[in-house]
């Protein structure tokens, strides 16, 4: 219940912010404000209750040495949101003589708005099915499904560091005792709700399935803003989910010369691909089931471009021609002037909020509101709101991060095998089809205000392929998937111009023109549909790992690890263990490797302590490390060397052992 009141306290600050944000009874022609008001309301009044609860919460831990700081964090927090509420009420009542908390706009469409009610309605239940589908508790066994479970295995492990820990100073879970390189505010926030009382599952799904519905209402706003059609609207949502790609159709073909493509079709459990790591999935909706904190960052970035189309609007309305055009945007004092000061900072503060909820999404959000600059008016706007994001960005790293947050690289081809130019062409054709390469011809039939809208898309897409932000350069496709979820909004509106055809054209064109569009379907989705049957049989029945949530070595390190204790363990992805919150001092290393952490050093260290013979080069190496705890597992190993325990066992009290005696737990300290 106490987690219901803190998501309903998060949405009434937030539309009281938001109103602010995107001028209390502003509309735009043809567009039910209600679907920019709901999520913008759930975004920003979570955003900003969440990050009050934090900063509280670290305030009573490390300046207060609470033992329950998110208690305190909690009760100011949300008794804080409730008074601010309680003091807008009063001053609005005084003010107007009445008091609403949301304002019904008269102007709306009511017969769209019935369509999209139902259109959002059907997307909500089939969001929050797919979120349980994957991660979900029964009968005290959380099942988490097979395509997910490595993204969720450092995910839960923080959330638990919150809501069975004291993680403040904030620690990375799987490289414990250093700081937090990955971005941890999404994992915060389902742990604060699970300390609430909500179970961690549905705390999780629901946070999850609200950043998603959220994120596709504004997606759809900003289709219909763009095209002014519904039908652009619900298919940019389609292809949303459904992903273009040639790996299908090379799928079948193959299959077909085999001889056996209905049994590998009915058999088949894993995503299909032919580019470098096309089969992990790096391009479906799977994406968005295990990195759910990306949405939330997406659907902040998405409401700022919704806004920030007002200047690209204002920009590309003027007449001039060619190169005057460009110029007076660049050269000239209307190109610069102020338009609104005031939206461009809270907007600004909103989206560096969001640097600790997901990185990548506010890079890619500002490479596009980079590209909205060149071609509007107002410059000084977009450069003040880049300005106090960054701002904002560069206070968090210097808070959270010893050292630098990202090492920015030229790394020029992403995961193209051949680097050059007609390599790069190549590998867009098969991990995309037409998708990329398509919309280079399409750009030559738009007008100016589309054109810049759809470059100013794509510039996340060329980052993606010049600069390496962190060691992995897998990540990068998160940018490429950013590019990919607003540039539906042009293949759609392809798609419905295709299938509506023009004024004066013979029956037989505009029947070929409908063929032709469904045929654009087929090839912008197909492999997407086959992904996501990939996805359904992927993580079905027999294909989810489990942890048991009631687990006697899980509760014993609640309540005997302290907020620095330190657990050396074997290297582990998501289990009982990490369950528990402990900070692991290397848990599986590619998560702590691919956030920048030097795991190749703690492997090291770690190989020793479990191998070495020696008592004395065993405790000089602990005692280096800071571990106060070593967990012994039966049949373990650590970087494929087998770990022995008759060294540690001679040194060290054993405090814990399983009633099976599968796991044995040592302390290092008195």
């Amino acid at each position: 219940m106490l987690g219901i009141i803190y998501l309903l306290l998060a949405g009434m600050l937030g539309c009281e912010a938001s109103k602010m944000l995107t001028g209390e009874g502003r509309s735009v022609s043809g567009i039910n404000r209600i679907w920019l008001m709901l999520p913008a309301s759930f975004g920003v009044g979570t955003l900003l209750l969440t990050w009050m609860v934090y900063i509280i919460s670290w305030f009573f831990s490390v300046v207060g040495k609470a033992e329950n700081p998110l208690l305190y964090g909690n009760i100011i927090g949300m008794t804080g949101a409730a008074v601010i509420m309680i003091l807008l009420s009063v001053q609005k009542y005084r003010k107007q003589g009445s008091y609403r908390i949301w304002n019904i706009d008269k102007t709306q469409d009511k017969r769209r708005l019935k369509k999209e009610i139902l259109l959002f309605g059907l997307l909500t239940v089939f969001i929050t099915y797919m979120m349980f589908y994957v991660f979900y508790i029964k009968d005290g066994i959380l099942y988490s499904g097979l395509t997910v479970y490595g993204d969720y295995a450092p995910h839960t492990a923080m959330m638990r560091s919150f809501s069975a820990g004291n993680n403040f100073p904030t620690q990375y879970p799987h490289y414990g005792g250093a700081d937090v390189k990955y971005h941890f505010m999404f994992q915060f926030l389902t742990g604060n709700l699970e300390y609430l009382g909500m179970r961690i599952d549905f705390a999780y799904n629901i946070v999850s399935t609200l950043s998603l519905v959220g994120f596709l209402m504004l997606l759809y706003q900003l289709a219909l803003r763009i095209t002014g059609k519904m039908c652009c609207g619900v298919l940019a949502l389609f292809l949303f989910f459904f992903r273009s790609g040639m790996a299908f159709f090379r799928f079948v073909w193959e299959h077909i010369q085999a001889g056996n493509l209905v049994e590998t079709l009915e058999e088949n459990t894993s995503f299909i691909g032919y580019t470098v790591n096309e089969n992990w999935g790096l391009w479906n909706f799977n994406v968005y089931l295990n990195q759910r904190h990306l949405v939330f960052g997406l659907l902040m970035v998405t409401l700022a471009l919704y806004l920030f189309m007002d200047w690209l609007e204002a920009g590309t309305a003027h007449e001039e021609k060619g190169i005057l055009w460009i110029k007076n945007r660049i050269f000239s004092k209307e190109g610069w002037k102020s338009r609104n000061l005031d939206q461009a900072l809270l907007m600004g503060m909103f989206l560096g909020l969001c640097a600790f909820w997901n990185g990548a999404a506010v890079i890619g959000g500002l490479l596009i509101l980079c590209g909205f600059a060149i071609f509007s008016d107002g410059k000084v706007d977009y450069a003040v709101m880049a300005g106090v994001s960054i701002f904002f960005s560069w206070l968090q790293s210097k808070i959270f991060i010893v050292g630098s947050a990202m090492s920015p690289q030229i790394y020029l081809g992403f995961l193209a095998e051949d680097k050059t130019v007609p390599g790069v062409v190549k590998y867009l054709f098969w991990m995309s089809g037409v998708f990329f390469l398509g919309l280079v011809l399409m750009v030559w039939f738009m007008r100016r205000r589309e054109r810049a809208i759809l470059v100013s898309f794509l510039f996340p897409v060329i980052f993606a392929f010049v600069l390496l932000m962190t060691p992995d350069i897998n990540v990068n496709h998160k940018y490429i998937m950013i590019s990919y979820a607003f540039l539906t909004i042009f293949w759609a509106w392809a798609v419905c111009s295709l299938w509506k055809g023009r004024n004066g054209q013979s029956g037989i064109q505009k029947t070929m023109g409908k063929i032709l569009a469904i045929v654009l379907v087929i090839s912008l989705s197909v492999t997407g549909i086959y992904d996501f049957v990939v996805i359904i049989k992927g993580n079905g029945p027999g294909r989810r790992v489990t942890v048991n949530m009631n687990s006697e070595l899980t509760q014993w390190l609640e309540e005997n690890l302290e907020k620095n204790d330190l657990l050396l363990t074997p290297e582990y992805s998501m289990n009982e263990v990490t369950m528990s919150g402990a900070m692991l001092y290397c848990g599986w290393p590619y998560y702590a490797w691919s956030a920048g952490y030097d795991t190749n050093y703690r492997a090291a260290q770690a190989v020793t302590i479990y191998t070495t013979s020696d008592s004395e080069t065993l405790k000089k190496t602990v005692q280096q490390e800071k571990i106060t705890y070593i967990l012994f597992e039966e049949g373990s190993e650590f970087e494929q060397q087998e770990c022995r325990e008759e060294t540690i066992a001679a040194a060290y009290e054993k405090v814990y052992e399983t009633q099976d005696g599968r796991i044995r737990i040592y302390k290092t300290t008195e």
